[in-house]
């Protein structure tokens, strides 16, 4: 990133960080009577502010045994104080009723005396369940991804490549906190699968190949009769994505930027294509998505399948053509309920679905970003075996 992009992350950040804590505050913390509570959890929200805002100075740039606790405790008080953030509105329907039903009790007092502890009640309620969904998240990342078996029939499949297995890795975010033993556990799950082909479609890196290049070399060791293919991501672009696109092939991966290629023997294969990610016209001359080079001209007779970040591609995809379209980026969510925001930004949030004769696979993705949490939303690697219909 530039300096300057990099700056006004910083702002952005810093300003959604002072309003999730000054409502947090305000509503769960400033009612509360005078005591040691009270001025517990308004230092506790001070220090989570100011480990919040510096948690991606520290991640960045300093030094390893400073930069990876601070990304772990950064990043997670990230998650609890969105986690905090929306039950502390989910309650004030509540805490309206209340306090109305005891304003109709005709005593001016009665809301003053009673109102700290309705507010100690609800920080309760609010502190408990967050305590449970942080500590629930970050267990499910320490864990192994599931495996998705994933069964998708196309028309225009080849008879003689009935069962050939696609392993789809995607969002995989290797950073401060997603390191190279992840990724050797990612590689040997996927070679466990022994897949025909693997996947990656973008948002494989948060920084540059001289931070996270010995991170990433671990996926040299992926194992498939047909190669392993990859899309970028929006991410990409935000970690010098030209130095990617130049690592990557030195570990056996092909990326495909708005073209695609034949897999398989003539007389049983199929065509696969990738796009840039949606976003990469904003990166300079060079760099952008280009679905009509990519697909322009296929031949109709022959099954298409395309590689594409962002769900948002499936308009391109119906337009061209493409019978399985295989996307990312959306994390399923992630974190419930952020995932209902999700929605307002794509089509779709996660699993297979149908646009007219197009079928799209949106994953919930192989790693994190962010909070290394996951709440209603695991991370998966996924297997695609494709078949002719019956």
């Amino acid at each position: 990133m530039t300096p300057f992009r990099i700056a006004i992350f910083l702002a952005v950040v810093t300003a959604l960080s002072m309003l999730l804590h000054g409502v947090v505050w305000l509503r769960l913390v400033a009612l509360l009577s005078e005591g040691v509570w009270r001025t517990t959890l308004t230092w506790t929200l001070v220090a989570g502010f100011v480990l919040q805002v510096t948690t991606p100075l520290l991640a960045r740039l300093g030094p390893a045994f400073i930069a990876m606790p601070a990304a772990w405790l950064g990043f997670t008080w990230m998650g609890s104080l969105f986690l905090a953030f929306m039950f502390t509105f989910a309650m004030e329907p509540l805490r309206w009723l209340v306090e109305w039903a005891w304003v109709r009790q005709g005593d001016p007092g009665v809301l003053e005396s009673r109102r700290a502890v309705l507010t100690g009640g609800i920080s309760a309620v609010v502190g408990g369940t967050v305590a449970a969904m942080t500590v629930g998240g970050v267990a499910r990342v320490l864990v192994k991804p599931r495996i998705v078996n994933l069964r998708v029939e196309i028309p225009r499949w080849p008879a003689a490549l009935n069962g050939f297995r696609m392993v789809q890795l995607t969002d995989i975010h290797v950073s401060q906190t997603i390191r190279g033993d992840f990724v050797r556990m990612v590689v040997e799950e996927t070679n466990r699968l022994q897949p025909d082909l693997v996947a990656i479609t973008g948002d494989l890196v948060d920084g540059t190949v001289e931070e996270l290049g010995a991170e990433v070399a671990p996926l040299a060791g992926l194992v498939s009769k047909h190669g392993t293919y990859f899309v970028t991501g929006n991410h990409e672009y935000y970690s010098q994505v030209d130095g990617w696109l130049r690592f990557l092939p030195e570990l056996g991966v092909r990326v495909l930027r708005n073209e695609r290629v034949q897999v398989g023997e003539p007389g049983a294969s199929f065509a696969l294509a990738g796009v840039d990610d949606w976003t990469a016209h904003q990166f300079g001359p060079g760099h952008g998505a280009d679905p009509d080079r990519a697909m322009g001209g296929h031949d109709v007779s022959q099954a298409l399948v395309l590689l594409a970040h962002q769900p948002k591609h499936i308009v391109d995809a119906v337009r061209l053509g493409v019978d399985l379209q295989l996307s990312g980026h959306t994390h399923g969510g992630q974190i419930w309920p952020f995932s209902h925001l999700v929605t307002l930004d794509q089509p779709y949030l996660k699993g297979l679905h149908r646009r007219g004769d197009t079928q799209i696979y949106i994953s919930c993705g192989t790693g994190y970003w962010g909070p290394p949490m996951r709440v209603g939303a695991p991370p998966e690697i996924t297997v695609i075996e494709f078949h002719a219909p019956a």
